[in-house]
């Protein structure tokens, strides 16, 4: 089966675990910036980033985005 990547739900889990884009952004090193754009569907966030905002905000990678069918497996 594959899927294709929705919107993304970093807002959503970062709420859910009582952090701030700006904790996030020092815990990870990384620009607040960059993850706006992830946010904001501007860009996809690498695999190894997933990784990373997954392990530090307490989700599993697969909730990072909505998942969808891909066209072809309805």
């Amino acid at each position: 089966m594959q899927v294709e990547l929705g919107r993304c739900l970093l807002q959503e889990r970062l709420n859910e675990s009582d952090m701030t884009v700006e904790d996030l952004s020092r815990k990870l090193r990384t620009k607040p910036e960059r993850l706006m754009d992830y946010m904001e569907d501007k860009r996809v966030m690498p695999l190894k980033t997933a990784i990373s905002i997954a392990a530090t905000v307490g989700c599993s990678v697969q909730d990072l985005y909505e998942l969808q069918l891909a066209p072809w497996e309805k």
